[in-house]
């Protein structure tokens, strides 16, 4: 049973809303979290193998974890916490496959998040001002920095102070030393090719002993625990936000539709502050069934762009053996997380012996020795096993999109259709990214294979035939869950759906502060940004709620 009155609604409890309930309830203000999917224990979520396996294999006989079964993580984690297919759908258009991976449960995707935190810089904030192409943000920088060094103390992220602008340096609990094989491809990367190194920046592996039940990456070991026990914090399970309720005049929020995701009753929950943490496409999908398109009364976007404009990370991926004659050291820590691995953080800072033809930049991620399989299933002996991925900035075009169709899902909400497409621009700088993979590769004296020829598992060929990270191609969009933009910030009401703090143009009471506020992607892994963006949002609107 949730208490009356709250004065804010948080929708989602993931990363961005965990951030969100921490800022309001730690300045006094009650808030009510709703989360679409139920709660579960620390040893419900996480499980153990093999019966996260049979259940893997289960979801893709099934079909009910078909497109989320693409994504990396889904092998690695409970599939439980990846959403059932058949009842969550959604549409794309013929040949363009765009891959949804949700969570739908307490502490949403940051259960299975990576754990990257790089900070944007102000050459991707102001990208635009360079090369002329689309809008620039409305902030800046320096109207982060702070809300990015309070979640990195807070978080106690690793990572090194390096003195690249294109990834400013931040605040820092140490770092996770790379691993020999690493050492060894830094001193020829940087030699040879004069090419920028860091050791990752983000967590490291999850200590129980330390952290307690949750990992810091999620917000049920951060940001929402902390905030619960400010006491001014509860939590709705179980329950989807169907769509906003205006006011007569539709300029401001009065609360939203709940849909009990069990029993399917509907309730209204009033609100004085709503804030849309839901994740990209969530989000996008309640403004867009909140519309006066659809509903009477319903939200006015002047812009005509709410829904347009969606964006994500093109990718790629290669594998490669590094020969280990000279390598002595043996480092004890191998696994590959957050910070346990590496970036050749390139940004828009190209390698200038190279053709260009295309703007915006990339950043390759990468790890040696740290998921080393036996060598008994090794083909190459003598040999570290490594991966590159090169993820680069996506241009925002107004054909990418999410829409909503006339077909209604079985609590009632409209399913949505995204239409994703990768352009030229894309795809050129997919061509660059593979070269220079291939030339780091190179100068480190490894050799590059595909996967099947560097372990020896049963049936791995065909498989890799049908998994996109191992393929020539780059995957379909929405792979590695980095989906941004639909609702973007801006500096007027004509050419954005929301102002520089986040709030509805047209209805200043509800902020949009997940990715569906980015007005371009950059290159970066975007959750870092998300969550200093909804803390420079929520501090913000606190000043008017006390006003």
């Amino acid at each position: 049973m949730i208490r009356h009155p709250f004065e804010a609604i948080v929708i989602g409890s993931g990363a961005t809303g965990g951030i969100a309930a921490l800022t309001l309830a730690e300045r006094g203000i009650r808030v009510l979290v709703i989360e679409a999917g139920p709660k579960y224990t620390s040893k419900e979520a996480f499980g153990s193998e093999p019966q996260n396996i049979l259940k893997r294999i289960n979801g893709i006989i099934s079909g009910e974890k078909r497109i989320q079964a693409q994504h990396p993580g889904f092998w690695k984690t409970n599939p439980s916490l990846f959403i059932n297919e058949k009842e969550n759908r959604y549409f794309t258009k013929p040949n363009q496959p765009f891959l949804w991976t949700q969570g739908r449960q307490l502490g949403g995707r940051s259960l299975t998040w990576g754990g990257i935190t790089l900070r944007l810089s102000d050459s991707d904030f102001k990208a635009s001002r360079e090369d002329s192409y689309g809008p620039e943000w409305p902030i800046g920088y320096s109207d982060l920095k702070s809300h990015y060094a309070f979640i990195e103390d807070f978080l106690k992220v690793k990572g090194n102070k390096d003195g690249f602008d294109q990834v400013p340096d931040g605040i820092y609990d140490g770092n996770i030393r790379l691993t020999a094989s690493e050492e060894l491809f830094k001193e020829k990367v940087e030699n040879i090719l004069n090419y920028p190194f860091i050791n990752s920046r983000g967590f490291g592996p999850h200590l129980k002993g330390k952290d307690g039940e949750w990992p810091r990456s999620s917000s049920l070991g951060s940001t929402l625990r902390k905030a619960l026990s400010t006491g001014n914090v509860e939590i709705l399970e179980n329950h989807i936000v169907e769509r906003l309720v205006l006011n007569n005049q539709q300029n401001a929020a009065e609360g939203v539709i709940v849909i009990d995701r069990l029993n399917k009753n509907k309730i209204k929950l009033s609100s004085k502050l709503i804030i849309f943490c839901a994740s990209t496409i969530q989000s996008i999908k309640i403004l867009l069934n909140s519309s006066e398109k659809i509903q009477s009364k319903g939200l006015i976007d002047p812009s005509g762009d709410l829904g347009l404009y969606l964006m994500d990370h093109i990718s790629t991926c290669r594998f490669f053996a590094l020969p280990n004659d000279s390598i002595k050291a043996k480092y004890e820590e191998q696994t590959l997380t957050g910070a346990g691995s590496f970036f050749i953080p390139f940004g828009k800072y190209l390698d200038k012996d190279t053709t260009i033809d295309f703007i915006r930049g990339y950043g390759i991620w990468g790890a040696i020795d740290r998921f080393e399989p036996p060598n008994l299933l090794k083909r190459i002996s003598n040999s570290k096993t490594g991966f590159l991925i090169g993820h680069g900035e996506v241009l925002p075009y107004k054909e990418n999109k999410v829409t909503l169709t006339n077909e209604l899902d079985q609590w009632g909400i409209p399913i949505p259709e995204i239409t994703f497409t990768w352009k030229d621009n894309e795809l050129k700088m997919i061509q660059h990214i593979n070269k220079t993979i291939e030339k780091c590769i190179l100068a480190s004296g490894g050799e590059m294979y595909p996967l099947y020829k560097i372990l020896k598992i049963p049936f791995l060929k065909q498989v890799s035939k049908n998994a996109f990270a191992l393929n020539e191609s780059p995957p379909p969009p929405g792979y590695y869950i980095h989906e941004v933009g639909g609702a973007r910030m801006g500096t007027n009401i004509q050419n954005s759906v929301l102002d520089k703090w986040n709030r509805m143009w047209t209805c200043k009471n509800v902020l949009v502060v997940d990715g569906a506020c980015w007005p371009t992607s950059a290159w970066q892994s975007p959750t870092l940004t998300m969550m200093a963006i909804t803390r420079r949002a929520c501090l913000e609107a606190i000043k008017h709620q006390t006003s």
